[in-house]
């Protein structure tokens, strides 16, 4: 499985290798980022982790630029999909998961061009409904340039079981025609421990060491469920692209 970090704050990254060797990857010339400035063929700008069978294209905070990057290219939404051509045709990778970032702009329309299928987690909390609609609608405007994309599913994030909040979610997003909502889903767990700052990145964000212990059952820990849906949080989505080699 191919993972590539399409987001600025590099969580997808963290959650894969240290700090001090995700500050260097977002400092060089091999990340996201240069890539898609240069629109490369992405198959140089993919690193091995620890884990068998996981790779990764890591991100850079100049992501925070890209839509400016991406604005006067010519047919500037199929970019990332253009730069993930090799790598798709050549088989190696049963799954593509691209971490998108919690926006609705110009990046995230280029991401779900490239893509299959998307997933979209959803927060068990009171907020975690709002804005929806609005990713429904821009999935909407998207697949008038690519009619194929499909909704993957959602998936329902921070559950506490003991909150009326989950049972609340769960049934209204039950309720909705055509969107499949998984069966599994991913628990506040207790056994998330943070830890202080290491280090700062780009002089303003900080990531934290995170300790995490997996669960057995139904429900999912963020542990448990990394390699699925690359530990993100609220209404960031991921856009999944089925390698058919």
């Amino acid at each position: 499985m191919l993972l590539i970090d399409g987001d600025m704050q590099l969580n997808l990254s963290l959650s894969l290798f240290d700090e001090d060797q995700v500050l260097a990857f977002a400092q060089s010339e091999k990340n996201l980022y240069e890539g898609l400035k240069r629109q490369d063929d992405l198959s140089g700008y993919i690193v091995h982790s620890e884990y068998e069978g996981l790779d990764l294209i890591p991100s850079s905070t100049l992501m925070s630029s890209i839509e400016y990057e991406l604005f006067t290219k010519w047919q500037r939404e199929f970019i990332l999909r253009k730069c993930l051509t090799q790598i798709k045709e050549s088989g190696a990778y049963d799954y593509i998961l691209i971490d998108a970032p919690p926006t609705l702009g110009g990046w995230v329309m280029n991401i779900l061009c490239a893509s299959d299928e998307i997933i979209i987690p959803v927060e068990s909390t009171p907020w975690g409904l709002f804005g929806l609609g609005n990713m429904f609608e821009f999935l909407e405007e998207v697949r008038q340039i690519t009619p194929d994309l499909k909704l993957g599913g959602i998936v329902i994030t921070k559950v506490d079981t003991r909150k009326s909040y989950f049972k609340q979610t769960l049934e209204t997003l039950k309720s909705l025609e055509d969107v499949p909502v998984f069966d599994t889903y991913i628990r506040v767990d207790s056994g998330i421990e943070w830890i202080r700052p290491k280090c700062a990145l780009d002089g303003r964000q900080a990531s934290m060491e995170i300790e995490l212990k997996t669960t057995k059952g139904k429900t999912a820990s963020y542990a448990d469920a990394r390699a699925e849906i690359c530990l993100l949080d609220g209404h960031q989505m991921i856009a999944k692209e089925e390698v058919q080699s």
